[in-house]
């Protein structure tokens, strides 16, 4: 590749660009002047956020390997944020898709190549996703490409679906009794930490894990939602048996092979399993502050300060139009 045409170290390609992640580090990038293209699928809904941000968009599919050498010219460095969708079976794209990604990519030149893991995936080979991750991790490894693999352990805006929006509005929350604890970082941060790393040279051909300041059970959160939301949670608890008896019942037909699959990804997070890590040496290899990670306290609290002073506002209007009839 040496007689290639250069390209500028700036030039990146975000895969998975619509995702909570990806569009954070989307964000971040055109933030901090980098020409950003995104794959993207063809969908009913265009990704027109994404031009509106000032990236460029391109049509392509993991599951189309055809599409890829396109979205890949001109490009310095891959930054993978792509999962499958629910309703798709986990190895058409996170094995399959992956591995025509990395193969194109190295085929083409690229310089650098980000992938988004899972932290312990090592340790969960019963896990199809976990497992997955892993054998992506070392083929990415093997391709001797200059990489960067970042294992993260949950993100923080997936509570609030999961815990913080039901108990506002007063309905069951879900939850194990299990002392699995998570140490969540919000996407922003991930997208920041990553633009950091993409920066430095310590980084290249390393496995990092980012984590957030605190690990926490699901117990703890549902508590900090109770406690910013002013009222109880309607709690209902699963019990991790069931969890392990439905995987074990879908798993005998193969039309539910794909649930058995994710739900046996749900069993590690019921385990005694702790997802955190240390962070002070990487902060200290990356130059980053720790004291600019958001906690999940001060984001939760943000998120119910918003929603309640919405809530807020609704009322006194109400009021106002009561007062006018």
């Amino acid at each position: 590749m040496s007689g290639g045409t250069p390209v500028r170290s700036t030039s990146i390609l975000v895969v998975g660009a619509t995702g909570t992640l990806g569009r954070q580090v989307v964000r971040r990038a055109l933030d901090e002047g980098y020409d950003v293209r995104c794959l993207v699928r063809s969908r009913p809904a265009p990704a027109d956020f994404l031009r509106d941000w000032g990236a460029t968009v391109f049509n392509g599919d993991l599951n189309k390997p055809e599409t890829l050498p396109g979205a890949l010219v001109g490009i310095h460095t891959v930054i993978d944020c792509a999962t499958g969708r629910p309703e798709e079976p986990i190895r058409r794209v996170d094995w399959d898709g992956k591995v025509a990604l990395i193969s194109c990519a190295k085929a083409m030149g690229i310089q650098r190549f980000v992938f988004f893991s899972i932290h312990n995936c090592e340790k969960h080979p019963e896990v199809p996703l976990m497992e997955i991750k892993r054998c992506t991790e070392k083929y990415l490894v093997d391709s001797g490409m200059n990489f960067t693999i970042i294992r993260l352990c949950g993100f923080m805006q997936g509570l609030i679906g999961q815990y913080a929006v039901p108990v506002l509005e007063d309905k069951s929350v879900w939850g194990t009794d299990a002392p699995t604890r998570i140490a969540y970082m919000d996407t922003q941060d991930v997208a920041r930490l990553t633009l950091t790393a993409l920066r430095s040279d310590k980084s290249e051909r390393k496995v990092m894990t980012f984590a957030g300041p605190r690990a926490w059970t699901n117990q703890e959160v549902i508590s900090l939602c109770e406690r910013l939301a002013g009222q109880n949670a309607k709690v209902t608890t699963v019990p991790v048996g069931v969890l392990k008896f439905t995987r074990m019942l879908t798993r005998l037909f193969q039309w539910t092979a794909d649930v058995s699959d994710r739900l046996a990804f749900s069993e590690v997070l019921t385990g005694d399993d702790v997802f955190s890590a240390p962070m002070t040496e990487m902060y200290s290899m990356l130059g980053a502050d720790p004291k600019e990670t958001t906690t999940l306290e001060l984001y939760l609290q943000e998120y119910y300060s918003q929603i309640l002073r919405k809530l807020k506002d609704l009322k006194a209007q109400s009021k106002q139009g009561d007062f006018y009839i």
